[in-house]
């Protein structure tokens, strides 16, 4: 009754201030070729380099902890260890690309997200539900692909700098523009932070107290030359390396734990015309994860010393344009994952060979999409996904949008092929290969409002998973398919311009659950939102943003046994000085009233922060 009652307050806002018209931001991800965002019927949405440089964040996890549907955990600040919850569903189900490319680790299944910088990005697009079947494994609760920076207009430099809180710094520089039928951009970026303690010392009286800092290197380098209007050849590289104090709850005060963790993605990319409704793109790229374990400066061998995956993906993929507005994309995939390791995991590399078709119609007022895709996995299998969705335009603004769709999370390499290890204690574990992919099916009902300076978004989701892989502590612990899982809820973002002052809002109410004994999944909130407001005075813009979460359950660091994690707002403010049309001074204060809360249970928050910067945009 609650979220009825608010979200008609804002239809009737939104219904009352708007005019009719449509959005022209484009995006690719949600069909894998271009298209109207005001197009898209899975639950789209686009953020910009203007809006990624107006929120001042520094990291990924800062920026989309701000979305509808998307819960973010770090334990501990910038560049520690982050989870993403997408739609309630686990942090391995979520797939996310970089300019297309799989950064993956093949042992852990998850992308360490604390380890991207926004500095190098141009902009991200989250698609939000089932979409194996255009991307295969990961994608049960959506997609997040992030672009990196690309040049345009006559060459510029841009660059930033600044400090704050925590002994934090800042700096950025890039060069980017055309020259002739060629595009470039380089970029490059530093940060580095004391941090706090990672682990809080009054929880776990044992860990060691100091200062948990943090210290990262990005690079990027897009470029792409057009031979004509119809073929071009791009190539493209990103690398990101970190250096993170971490804490272990388990070591002793004086333990100094450390991790090294490398993000590398290489792309080289042909286009090419093949007729004149028929685009063909031929990628060979690379994504790297590596992550090195330390304590006391030598390599850690009880967490693990190293853990490398290297994802060797060759794709090509054809879209052919049938008529005005309908079009018909087929593809074919081969991905090799590598994985080099101190652990000795008793098979070290796959290979997915895939195939995939989709088909997007307009017929007026209403629309569908049809996908299907079939893997086939050298270690345990194939697996076939499909998705099936309808739009109807019912007014010039309004539009009716409804989905259904499957979806598949491989087994990792550790839940497969991890080696027999005795911990002691009457603890041991290893690996099972005859584990079964964890399936997804998932249906949505949306309503969407677009018109000049408005947008809105309102989605019911109904996700089921079954098959979700869990370790089985009887006799020896290893993992097993058993588990099910539910998460439905609705999902609501707003962004209205009025004037001179913009506000958005994102609010989600969820019920993600384990269906066999009805617990709440960890780390997920039943209810949780953002809202946001901006000003312009002149050459002053001014904002504030509200974070709100409710109370998630956890695990008790010390005990194992399970605990709640009370509700938590925090308020931000941000301020941007204009300066001439290339300076502007940036200053943000980051929880405001220095709210102590824990997002992971016995890991810190940094508190009050303060950060002042100058930009130099071109």
């Amino acid at each position: 009754m609650e979220y009825k009652l608010f979200s008609a307050v804002l239809l009737s806002a939104a219904i009352s201030s708007a005019q009719a018209a449509t959005l022209d931001e484009v995006v690719v991800t949600a069909t894998r070729s271009e298209q109207a965002l005001a197009q898209a019927l899975s639950n789209t949405t686009v953020i910009t380099r203007q809006q990624i440089e107006d929120t001042q964040a520094v990291d990924l996890p800062s920026l989309l902890k701000n979305l509808a549907s998307i819960e973010i955990y770090q334990s501990g600040g910038v560049g520690k260890q982050s989870s993403l919850f997408l739609r309630g569903s686990n942090s391995s189900h979520t797939l996310l690309l970089l300019d297309g490319v799989r950064i993956n680790s093949a042992t852990a299944g998850t992308t360490q997200i604390d380890q991207l910088m926004l500095d190098q990005i141009e902009r991200i697009e989250v698609v939000r539900g089932n979409v194996s079947s255009l991307y295969g494994s990961d994608a049960i609760g959506g997609v997040i692909q992030i672009f990196t920076r690309q040049g345009k207009g006559e060459p510029a430099f841009s660059g930033n700098f600044g400090a704050g809180s925590h002994n934090t710094m800042r700096a950025g520089a890039g060069l980017g523009g055309t020259v002739g039928d060629t595009t470039f951009n380089l970029q490059a970026s530093k940060f580095r932070t004391d941090g706090v303690s990672a682990v809080n010392p009054t929880i776990v009286p044992a860990v060691n107290p100091d200062l948990d800092g943090y210290d990262n290197t990005s690079l990027s380098m897009n470029l792409r030359h057009r031979f004509s209007a119809a073929d071009s050849l791009a190539v493209s590289l990103f690398d990101s390396a970190g250096n993170n104090q971490t804490d272990n709850a388990f070591g002793a005060t004086s333990d100094v734990n450390s991790s090294k963790s490398h993000i590398r993605k290489m792309a080289l990319a042909f286009e090419n015309r093949l007729g004149d409704n028929w685009l063909s793109k031929l990628q060979l790229s690379q994504g790297v994860d590596d992550t090195q374990n330390f304590l006391n400066g030598a390599p850690d061998l009880g967490l693990g010393a190293q853990f490398k995956t290297t994802s060797d993906l060759i794709a090509w993929q054809n879209t052919v344009r049938i008529g005005a507005d309908n079009q018909l994309v087929v593809g074919l995939e081969q991905l090799q994952q590598q994985v080099v390791s101190s652990t000795l995991y008793t098979r070290t590399s796959r290979t997915d060979d895939s195939l995939y078709a989709g088909y997007t119609g307009n017929y007026g007022a209403q629309q569908v999409q049809l996908n299907i895709r079939s893997d086939s996995y050298s270690d345990f299998g194939s697996a076939n996904t499909w998705l099936l969705g309808y739009g109807v335009a019912v007014s010039d603004s309004w539009r009716v949008t409804a989905s259904m769709a499957t979806a598949f999370k491989a087994p990792t390499l550790n839940d497969l092929f991890y080696p027999f290890t005795n911990y002691g204690f009457g603890y041991s574990y290893v690996g099972n290969p005859d584990l079964k992919p964890e399936r997804s099916r998932d249906s949505e009902l949306g309503l969407h409002y677009a018109a000049e300076g408005q947008h809105l978004d309102m989605v019911y989701f109904d996700n089921r998973i079954s098959d979700l892989i869990v370790i089985n502590t009887l006799p020896a612990s290893t993992m097993v398919n058993l588990n099910q899982a539910r998460s439905d809820g609705l999902e609501l973002a707003y962004q209205g311009n009025y004037g001179d002052t913009a506000v958005r809002l994102a609010a989600t109410w969820q019920n993600p659950r384990d269906t066999q004994n009805g617990q709440t999944l960890l780390r997920r909130a039943k209810r949780f939102s953002s809202t946001g407001i901006t000003h312009k005075f002149g050459a002053v813009v001014l904002g504030g943003e509200w974070q709100h979460s409710g109370e998630r359950a956890d695990i008790d660091i010390n005990t194992f046994s399970r605990t709640m994690l009370a509700a938590y707002d925090v308020v931000n403010l941000s301020a941007n000085y204009i300066v001439d049309k290339h300076y502007v001074l940036t200053a943000r204060v980051d929880n405001l009233f220095a709210k102590d809360y824990m997002l992971a249970h016995g890991y810190n928050t940094p508190g009050r922060m303060i950060y002042l910067g100058l930009a130099y945009r071109p």
